[in-house]
């Protein structure tokens, strides 16, 4: 096959380049492989987490198939930041700015090298959004392959996740658990590499992935220790290869606005991560769409739960894998009419033709008939407290309406110290601010604080607000994502403790009960916190990143490349 070179061939072609084709012929390259395209795959490998473990052996399968697919394939890595070791102490702030470092990385070095295709392989929370903002702001032919979930641990006769030892920490701070059970559910909730089992971040945006077009289809809910991530990992390089001989589909063909609303929808009909509320924008930024906080809700409004995936649920990534994996989600709600049949998915063909032999459980994977409720798992909040909204993941809530006192935090620490030492009431809205992309600076996730108050038994007695992110794990009346953020005088700065919160998941409302001079009255008095000097990693984000309405993006959206002089991002 008479593979193109659309971008290699600046590096290896003509009399000036006989420097750079010494330093490949150095790589093990001759004359053949020169000719031939170059194809980049990148993972995030590491052993800081069981999350990116089982990455390097399917990224070095995918070789296999972009060579016999008449490619050269050409390893690298990027980094991660585990969520799993780095939340509830200062490490989280690296969580979310890993996503644009991991983004900036890839692209460094694909146009740095002038890669022709690229294949992307991703474990942990941040490196799938990351992985798939690099593909798209590259647009080169290319694909994400997801990592695959954990197998769940077994104690007691019942499956165990990460979540069960999260939540064990408050039960054995009210007594309910002693800390030798809380041990044998450390030692048992994780046998197995892989992500998080339930429907949390990771298998939340692994779902996106298939949905958007970027990611084969039947790849996300694959378990990361069965052999069969090899095989598929062999069939996409080759099929990366042949998307390049084809001229596409290109990322930016396949992320789209009609796709993005299909993801959306997949993402409330199994009650996912608010974190995909985030995630969205920002990869649809890198395809130069806006994509907001309010085009997200409006698909969550409209789309029905049809899928009790945990932690709002019984059901796990290996649960819905056996039950015909994202297709299934995906067909019922095409059934359903909620999402676009007509969009390409990786294969070239449209979603509707890709689905077509699908067939639905009715168990796992309900028919949109038989929805679990009539709107997505997911709602964005509006009101005088979140004007730019804010996210509150609803699957399994008992109760949707919350009325009580602010008991104001002024960040994740001071809101810890009160929770494990259970100084706080029963209807009381705990309010953490200062979490925000700028003012944390890094939008840390609350998991920990989420899940002690869970555990402690109090999960719907009391409701959460902050400027910071939960994680997929959390479940319970936890309000996260508020904009704007308290650091740039949103209106949670302006909160005292006591003040009355008004909490309506069915009408979509977050309000404090203040009359408007007060509120006035208290804008005018406030001045900006004082933050302690920042440096490094953290002290570039938080001169960059924008609102999180908007995806926490930071830089100024989708460009071509190469830049011609003085061409800008558009």
């Amino acid at each position: 096959m008479n593979l193109p070179k659309p971008r290699s061939g600046a590096v290896v072609t003509g009399l000036t380049r006989a420097p750079h084709r010494a330093f490949l012929r150095a790589t093990g390259l001759d004359e053949r492989a020169m000719a031939r395209p170059f194809v980049g795959i990148v993972s995030t490998h590491g052993e800081n987490t069981p999350c990116s473990m089982s990455l390097a052996p399917q990224a070095d399968r995918a070789r296999l198939g972009v060579a016999a697919g008449g490619g050269v394939p050409v390893a690298f890595t990027t980094v991660s930041v585990s969520d799993g070791t780095s939340m509830n102490h200062a490490g989280m702030r690296m969580s979310l700015v890993s996503r644009e470092w991991i983004a900036d990385s890839v692209e460094l070095v694909v146009r740095g090298h002038a890669y022709d295709a690229l294949l992307a392989f991703g474990g942990c929370d941040k490196t799938l959004p990351a992985l798939m903002m690099a593909l798209v702001r590259l647009n080169v032919p290319g694909a994400f392959i997801y990592g695959g979930a954990a197998l769940p641990g077994r104690l007691g006769g019942r499956d165990l996740t990460i979540l069960d030892a999260i939540e064990g920490v408050g039960r054995v701070q009210t007594g309910a658990m002693d800390e030798a059970q809380l041990g044998r559910v450390e030692r048992s909730c994780l046998p197995t590499v892989g992500s998080c089992a339930g429907q949390f971040t990771a298998n939340t945006m692994a779902m996106v992935g298939e949905a958007l077009g970027l990611s084969p289809l039947g790849s996300a809910m694959l378990p990361a220790v069965y052999s069969e991530r090899l095989a598929l990992a062999q069939r996409t390089g080759e099929r990366v290869v042949r998307m390049l001989a084809e001229g596409g589909p290109l990322p930016r063909q396949l992320v789209t606005r009609r796709s993005l609303e299909n993801a959306c929808a997949a993402v409330a009909a199994t009650g996912g991560s608010t974190n995909a509320a985030l995630h969205l924008p920002a990869i649809a930024h890198e395809a130069g769409l806006q994509f907001t906080l309010d085009d997200v809700g409006e698909v969550f409004r409209r789309t029905p739960l049809i899928a009790a995936m945990s932690p709002g649920g019984p059901y796990l990534a290996r649960d819905l894998h056996e039950a015909g994996g994202v297709p299934a989600v995906l067909k019922s709600l095409l059934d359903g009419g909620f999402v676009h049949g007509d969009v390409p998915t990786l294969d070239g063909r449209p979603l509707r033709e890709a689905l077509a032999e699908v067939r639905i459980d009715g168990d796992v994977v309900h028919g949109c008939d038989q929805a679990l409720h009539p709107s997505g798992g997911v709602v964005v909040l509006k009101g005088n407290l979140a004007p730019d909204g804010a996210l509150l993941k609803i699957a399994g809530l008992r109760s949707l309406r919350f009325e009580g006192p602010a008991r104001v935090f002024e960040s994740e620490e001071e809101a810890m110290r009160a929770v494990s030492a259970r100084a706080y009431r029963a209807g009381e809205v705990l309010v953490i601010r200062n979490e925000g992309p700028r003012g944390g600076p890094g939008m840390r996730e609350m998991l920990s604080v989420t899940a002690a108050v869970y555990g402690q038994g109090m999960g719907e007695q009391v409701a959460l607000l902050t400027d910071g992110r939960f994680s997929g794990a959390t479940r319970g009346l936890c309000i996260g994502y508020a904009g704007p953020e308290a650091a740039l005088g949103g209106p949670m700065a302006l909160l005292r403790d006591g003040d009355p919160i008004r909490i309506d998941a069915e009408a979509g409302t977050l309000q404090v009960d203040l009359p408007e001079a007060e509120l006035q009255a208290r804008r005018a008095a406030w001045k900006p916190r004082e933050a302690g000097r920042l440096a490094g990693v953290l002290q570039k984000y938080a001169r960059l990143v924008g609102p999180a309405h908007l995806g926490a993006v930071t830089h100024a959206g989708a460009c071509e490349w190469p830049l011609e002089p003085g061409q800008r991002a558009v």
